[in-house]
């Protein structure tokens, strides 16, 4: 029998691939046998991924960067990964923006519009260009990165959870339109992950050590912890799995 979790000859694209959380699932992707589409703003950043990938010969990897920001950059990049690869099985919109740090009162019109642009519209364009060749073939699945600030309020990144939430509806709404097509829509909502990303939130030996000491699993997630879930939601093993945000925050959520 084949795994639950093979991913021979599925073409996936990854965005904020080149380090992080994406590149967990992207590595971990290619392992279990898809071909691989790295991406975000930098060429040589997804250059380096890629080629550690290739490296590894198991599956298959291309560069193709692009800024979630711009709409343009987004159909050539998509364009070209279908030239690479052929059609498009996975979308793992996982790269994200939060600029601003603080109270909701010091936000300005100007940071609080780049994070719903890049947060939540950005994945709605993804998803419609990936969703003809899903529709085709009657099978596909489209994965957001969300977090779990989406399901609670904050003082710092409260814009940022607001978009969050916003992924999670879009994941509903986006399954409840195309599940008819057997295409699933999931979120993923991660904890507090050593990332470079979240680096304010925890780049403080204080601020760690009460973390550590207070999350039920005494320990802050790492990026591989991420890779799983994606695994199950991008795999036949996610088959029925729709419209759903699966936490992965060792517990940070349950604990209060």
């Amino acid at each position: 029998m084949q795994s639950l979790f093979d991913l021979s000859g599925k073409t996936a694209i990854i965005t904020g691939s080149t380090r992080g959380i994406g590149k967990a699932i992207a590595e971990h992707y290619a392992l279990h046998g898809a071909n691989v589409v790295i991406s975000s703003r930098t060429a040589e950043a997804c250059e380096a991924v890629a080629a550690e990938i290739n490296a590894r010969g198991q599956g298959k990897a291309v560069a193709i960067p692009a800024s979630i920001s711009s709409k343009a950059a987004l159909e050539d990049m998509v364009a070209r990964a279908r030239d690479a690869f052929g059609p498009i099985d996975i979308l793992v919109a996982n790269a994200a923006s939060n600029p601003y740090y603080g109270p909701a009162g010091g936000i300005s019109d100007e940071q609080f519009r780049k994070i719903l642009d890049n947060n939540i519209l950005s994945n709605h364009w993804l998803a419609q260009l990936v969703l003809p060749d899903m529709i085709e073939k009657k099978d596909g699945a489209i994965i957001i990165v969300s977090s779990i600030g989406g399901l609670k309020g904050s003082e710092t990144i409260g814009a940022y959870c607001i978009s969050k939430a916003a992924d999670m509806q879009i994941a509903r709404n986006y399954a409840v339109e195309y599940g008819r097509h057997n295409i699933r829509t999931n979120c993923i909502a991660p904890g507090l992950i050593r990332t470079d990303f979240a680096k304010a939130l925890w780049d403080n030996p204080a601020a760690e050590e009460r973390f550590n000491t207070q999350h039920p699993m005494r320990r802050m997630g790492i990026s591989e912890d991420l890779a799983g879930a994606a695994l199950l939601l991008g795999s036949r093993a996610g088959a029925y799995i729709n419209g759903q945000t699966i936490v992965v925050d060792g517990g940070s959520t349950i604990s209060g």
